[in-house]
């Protein structure tokens, strides 16, 4: 998953860096957090919950730097200010928020949609050690915060 990472997080660079001149002007607040929530999130999460629960923390934290990066840029903020309270008074989610959002959408729409080979989809066991009998890393059972929220 190092590549799909890499390339996620240089996409999200590449849209902040050509949005730089929006996120910085002295539109409203609003404006600019519009324009950020149609490009960056995008290029962050594309085909997440397919993804994001193979990676490591270290590459959870990559994504997330991105994303406060992207949102320290548009507020202007100073340098000490915490991004956790940037996140929270511009109401926007944590990457892993933002993803377990996407893929308990995606599945509820499988399991209520027409197609039947779909429904059930998400496997409910725990993932067996690969071959070198290391245990992989561990994967979210959405079906399980689903139900549970």
């Amino acid at each position: 998953m190092v590549s799909m990472v890499n390339h996620v997080v240089s996409q999200a660079k590449m849209a902040r860096a050509i949005l730089r001149p929006v996120l910085t002007s002295r539109l409203p607040l609003r404006a600019k957090l519009s324009v950020y929530k149609t490009y960056v999130p995008s290029r962050l999460t594309y085909a997440a919950p397919a993804w994001y629960s193979l990676c490591s923390p270290a590459h959870w934290s990559k994504l997330q730097v991105q994303q406060n990066v992207s949102l320290s840029v548009l507020t202007e903020a100073g340098r000490y200010v915490w991004n956790d309270v940037i996140g929270r008074d511009l109401q926007i989610p944590s990457v892993e928020e933002f993803v377990v959002g996407l893929a308990r959408r995606m599945f509820d729409r499988a399991d209520n949609g027409p197609h039947r080979h779909l429904h059930n989809i998400v496997p409910l066991h725990t993932r067996p050690p690969d071959a070198t009998g290391r245990p992989l890393p561990l994967v979210r059972s959405y079906r399980r915060d689903r139900d549970a929220g």
